[in-house]
């Protein structure tokens, strides 16, 4: 069975964004041995899964990098990797290998995860992921911790999650958390 993995970046006091949705807080200076965590954990996956308020920003963003740019070989696998964009209102997008998917968000994970292949990575955005969380469907978190506190804003937590650290890594500036949900 495939597993659902949430890689997020947070502030040390627990958000993934500020109170309208900024993310100037994030550090934006990823060092190799950062890149290599980072592509080492999507080389394990096979779907990208994110809802629609972040898939225009994210398309956008990995679609345009361009061959001159340290990112474009990572921007590559971003593009290339299929991506399901959950979503209540919209039935279409343009990005290259990406689909809306408008049915029950904890059916159709189920169905993905049931699946054959590698695991399923989910990228955001903060409601999407509070919505995976209540479902209990996330098996693996993966907190990118940045050295920053913004005192207030958006968090993927809406009620108490009793969670188990796996390990902890120092990526530059940055610390990696891996956790497991205690079920």
């Amino acid at each position: 069975m495939k597993k659902l993995k949430l890689q997020v970046q947070v502030t040390i006091d627990g958000f993934v964004a500020g109170p309208e949705g900024q993310l100037d807080w994030m550090n934006f200076d990823t060092d190799p041995q950062q890149w290599e965590y980072v592509n080492k954990l999507t080389d394990t996956s096979d779907t990208i899964i994110m809802g629609r308020k972040m898939s225009p920003g994210f398309l956008n963003y990995w679609e345009n990098v361009t061959k001159d740019s340290p990112e474009y070989s990572f921007a590559q696998k971003m593009i290339n990797i299929p991506k399901i964009i959950f979503s209540k209102t919209v039935k279409t997008t343009n990005g290259i290998n990406a689909r809306v998917e408008n049915g029950d968000l904890k059916t159709v994970v189920n169905k993905l995860k049931s699946g054959s292949g590698k695991d399923i990575l989910v990228y955001g955005g903060a409601n999407f992921v509070s919505n995976l969380i209540k479902e209990d469907l996330i098996d693996d978190y993966y907190l990118f911790v940045n050295p920053v506190a913004i005192g207030k804003g958006l968090s993927i937590f809406q009620d108490k999650k009793k969670l188990e650290l796996v390990d902890t890594v120092r990526n530059g500036g940055e610390i990696v958390n891996h956790y497991k949900p205690v079920r």
